[in-house]
């Protein structure tokens, strides 16, 4: 053996981990600074010498970034100036970007302590899991939602060449968990010894086949009843459904539509998410109360709306914060006035005569007889008319104004109350 090989050794496994972890530490060190950097560069408005309309985009074309990977290095450099126990992790090398990404979404002065050590005691997917479950707790996550629900789609593409049909979906993360509890039910319904070599995707495959089949026969016979087929677990704080902040896995206000009708099973947990007792199911709104119910509004309650399928029996003040499953306390919707009035920021008043009104989040009251084209083909008008005449008063109403509102006022008047 050659005196000199000893010098070519190569480094022990421990070593190399060592370095890895070694330099991931300066890394983040180093990922600090430029975040500073950034911020102080936006401040300033560096980007303007660039000719760009902000710091973003400055910072994908200099840096060679996405936009995406851009835009949250700016709003992290930016979140840091009110977070000093993150920074001072961070500049120490003590938490990944990842990790600090993910906390600067939620962080505030209350909760930061407590979020640092979680961050320190859990890897990063864990810590993501956890920021994700804390703004979905608070009423900030309706935005969330109701980004999910507009980019929810379906799309087939037929490929001829290879006698196949190519289908695409993407959903609400609670319509998706109804959609694979559904699929689960189908497929274990189906089950034959033949298939036993089948791969798992194809027998998802079947499975939605069986169940469109089914729809379209209008077979109901593989059908139990039993609602544990439906079950879909959804950890949420009691405080966060009470409106006092916690952790959620959904947006709050969607578990709160979710949990108007359905039924619930109640699991105590501790603060590591070990269950500690098991509540018996309960039926939120009884059999009896919804057909008084169906009797009483006889489909969608919303004005205007006379939808009879897809109907849900909504809590006007929800349950979580003291409702009654009662009739007085309940009212029908459908699902798509029912996230109106849960993520759309609709609500629901008594007017002086004891009556339920519904409120839109500007404000404005909604019609009894709901909406008609008119309608809002005069407020267009309205709008265009007073801008141009007299932008700079927005309280006065011109001459056309006021007769369109006056009119509307009179075919409002006209409705038949139910």
């Amino acid at each position: 053996m050659c005196p000199s090989s000893a010098a070519f050794a190569l480094p022990s496994i421990d070593d190399l981990d060592h370095a890895i972890v070694d330099l991931a530490a300066r890394m983040d060190a180093a990922c600090y600074k430029q975040l500073l950097l950034i911020r102080q560069f936006d401040e300033r408005g560096g980007w303007l010498n660039w000719a760009f309309p902000n710091c973003t985009e400055w910072l994908a074309w200099r840096c060679d970034l996405s936009m995406n990977a851009a835009r949250e290095k700016v709003r992290v450099a930016h979140a840091l100036l009110t977070l000093p126990g993150i920074s001072r992790s961070f500049a120490a090398g003590q938490l990944s970007y990842t990790k600090v990404r993910a906390l600067t979404r939620v962080a505030n002065k209350r909760n930061e302590d407590d979020l640092v050590s979680f961050a320190h005691k859990n890897d990063a997917v864990r810590v993501e899991e956890r920021c994700r479950e804390l703004r979905c707790g608070t009423a900030a996550s309706i935005n969330d939602a109701n980004t999910s629900h507009a980019r929810r789609a379906l799309s087939m593409r037929r490929d001829p060449t290879r006698g196949s049909m190519i289908i695409s979906v993407e959903l609400p993360i609670e319509a998706g968990e109804l959609l694979d509890k559904a699929l689960d039910k189908a497929r274990d319904d189906d089950q034959k010894a033949e298939f036993a070599d089948t791969s798992w995707a194809a027998r998802q495959a079947d499975a939605l086949v069986t169940m469109a089949s089914n729809y379209l026969s209008g077979d109901s016979s593989t059908s139990d009843n039993s609602s544990s087929n439906y079950l879909v677990t959804v950890h949420v704080d009691r405080s966060a459904l009470s409106a006092s902040g916690g952790r959620s896995s959904l947006p709050i206000e969607s578990v709160k539509r979710l949990a108007c009708d359905s039924e619930t099973v109640t699991i105590v947990e501790d603060e590591e998410g070990q269950p500690l007792s098991v509540g018996r199911k309960t039926r939120a709104v009884p059999a009896a109360i919804k057909r008084a119910l169906w009797a009483r509004d006889r489909g969608c309650a919303f004005p205007g709306c006379h939808r009879k399928r897809f109907v849900d029996a909504h809590h006007i003040e929800h349950w979580s914060a003291g409702g009654e499953t009662s009739l007085e306390n309940l009212m029908l919707l459908c699902s798509q006035h029912h996230r109106l009035v849960h993520e759309g920021g609709y609500r629901i008043l008594k007017d002086y005569q004891d009556r339920w009104s519904f409120k839109r989040p500007d404000g404005m009251a909604v019609p009894e007889c709901g909406y008609v084209p008119q309608d809002t083909a005069d407020q267009l008008a309205d709008s265009f008319s007073a801008s141009v005449n007299n932008p700079s008063v927005g309280g006065l109403f011109t001459g056309k104004e006021k007769t369109s509102l006056d009119q509307r006022e009179s075919r409002t008047s006209d409705c038949s109350h139910p």
